[in-house]
């Protein structure tokens, strides 16, 4: 008798009863097929958002106490975690030490898909303890199908080490929930085409590790309201920005705001510190240490007044 296939009764690998004709539909109509699938995932991420917010308050606790941020993954999922990792020290200024992704496969399986790497528990363990993990980490595993070893061993491993652990999959039977902290689980339903979880499945994971990284890095201060004062200078495009960014909170010109970042080694959040109190560059940094990273309680004013009175004008 043979076997049967452990996968087949996953959502994620469900045949979709909408989509059964579409290789015979016009490309307008796949475009609106897949468009009316979307508006189902949008649904799904919607009825996780209080486990999202769990999320960010486990990953804020850590960070505030020295831990990392720590995505594992395979396939899509684990490219989605590698982007993330990636665009955490350009967006906030963060170490590339604070937020680290594990693919399975390594840095080449980014660009180029590695079959059957996934399917390795021991060596996901062994990729998580390269790390080293501890305490004060927070490790979080992505998998659509929610059945994939190499995660399931690194998430095993780091439980072990103590670290917090967040699941991210689109199965939400899944029984990995009984020994991890926190499982976000949108149901997104069967894909367009069978199986293809870099889909529904992977736009649903990207949007919510968006807000898990973006929520937790407003958390402790990497914006001031809905500005990217931690941004990390590196081209032309982001030196402008820190310069409007200036422009904008200090009424300053756009050539006075160049040389006061200059006279800031180009630290926006110390560039505003040092114009709205007239501190030199050192008692600036002081100062923000001493309010935890906040622009708000380092100059005690709220931008948001600022900011609205500029829109109005535009």
């Amino acid at each position: 008798m043979p076997v049967p296939s452990k996968w087949q009764s996953l959502p994620t690998e469900a045949i979709n009863p909408a989509t059964l004709a579409i290789d015979k539909l016009s490309a307008a109509d796949i475009v609106e097929g897949m468009l009316v699938e979307d508006r189902k995932m949008l649904a799904a991420v919607q009825r996780e958002k209080e486990r999202i917010a769990v999320g960010v308050d486990i990953i804020t606790q850590a960070l505030r106490k020295g831990g990392r941020i720590v995505f594992v993954g395979a396939g899509t999922s684990g490219r989605l975690g590698v982007l993330e990792s990636a665009e955490m020290p350009p967006t906030f200024g963060t170490s590339h030490e604070l937020v680290q992704a594990i693919m399975a496969g390594g840095k080449s399986a980014v660009l180029r898909a590695k079959e059957g790497v996934e399917d390795n528990h021991q060596e996901g363990a062994h990729s998580i303890n390269r790390l080293r993990p501890t305490r004060k980490d927070v490790v979080i595993g992505v998998s659509a199908s929610g059945m994939t070893p190499f995660v399931r061993g690194a998430l095993t491993r780091a439980r072990r080490a103590g670290s917090k652990i967040i699941f991210v999959t689109c199965d939400p039977r899944t029984e990995l929930q009984t020994f991890v902290d926190l499982t976000i689980a949108p149901a997104v339903g069967p894909e367009v085409i069978a199986g293809s979880t870099r889909l529904k499945a992977g736009t649903a994971t990207k949007i919510v590790l968006n807000m898990l990284t973006t929520a937790s890095m407003i958390r402790i201060g990497k914006t001031y309201g809905n500005l990217m004062v931690d941004v990390q200078m590196g081209s032309e495009k982001l030196n402008d920005r820190a310069r409007r960014i200036v422009t904008m909170v200090t009424s300053l010109d756009y050539d006075e705001a160049d040389k006061l970042l200059r006279r800031a080694h180009w630290n926006v959040k110390a560039a505003i510190v040092m114009q709205k109190t007239g501190l030199s560059y050192a008692r600036a940094v002081s100062r923000l240490r001493k309010a935890h990273d906040f622009v708000r309680d380092a100059i005690g004013e709220d931008v948001e007044p600022r900011l609205r009175e500029l829109l109005a004008a535009t």
